[in-house]
């Protein structure tokens, strides 16, 4: 797993998700479903202002049962804490799960954060892309299918902005499009239920965009 940290069961390492409008109360319902044991570090990047105060941590927090943390330069990621990515910035990660950041356009930082966490983590990373306007996301999940990660994305009767979405489900890289309390649950089943995520794997379509591990930056 991140350097001497002991290996678990978990089918995953690392949870990525991305939101925009309508983020903060996807995030919340998701993190409610979490469960205190959940095994794998979680990252939310989620496009908000700059701000002298940043609230997210604090809000996430209130449904949270699992800690919820601002991720910091050279950060160390934790199975079983939420990192959240600071306003105006992208994650990169290492095998190892260290973190750097990186100033980001506003609306495009989940593309090369997925596209880091695909090239450390492979397989054992998965991705969900969120309500939010825009596209955000949707280059990003092509790495992450390329490196045989897998990607969920949440449907269009939950969601408050379905563009982040819809752009994401255009290149054929997402494995289940769920409504949002599904959704929830899926990430559980899908780290946590033994055989769960050998058992719900969908193959690439023929038209499917992805990126191999060898071209992700």
């Amino acid at each position: 797993m991140f350097g001497t940290v002991q290996k678990t069961s978990a089918a995953f390492d690392v949870v990525c998700m991305t939101a925009s409008l309508g983020g903060v109360s996807a995030y919340r319902e998701i993190l409610a479903a979490l469960p205190e044991s959940f095994p794998a570090a979680v990252v939310l990047v989620q496009h908000r202002p700059v701000r002298e105060q940043d609230g997210l941590v604090g809000v996430l927090r209130y449904r949270s049962t699992l800690p919820v943390r601002l991720l910091e330069e050279e950060d160390q990621l934790a199975p079983g804490v939420v990192h959240v990515v600071p306003a105006g910035h992208w994650a990169a990660f290492t095998p190892e799960g260290k973190v750097s950041l990186h100033v980001a356009d506003r609306y495009r930082a989940a593309d090369p954060m997925f596209a880091s966490a695909a090239a450390a983590f492979g397989p054992r990373l998965l991705a969900a892309v969120l309500t939010g306007r825009l596209e955000d996301g949707a280059l990003g999940v092509r790495h992450v299918r390329g490196a045989g990660g897998r990607v969920l994305a949440q449907d269009i009767t939950t969601a408050e902005a379905f563009g982040m979405p819809s752009a994401a489900m255009a290149t054929g890289c997402i494995d289940f499009v769920l409504p949002l309390p599904v959704l929830a649950h899926a990430v559980v089943s899908l780290v946590m239920v033994p055989g769960a995520a050998g058992l719900m794997r969908v193959s690439l379509p023929s038209w499917a965009a992805v990126i191999p591990p060898a071209v992700a930056t």
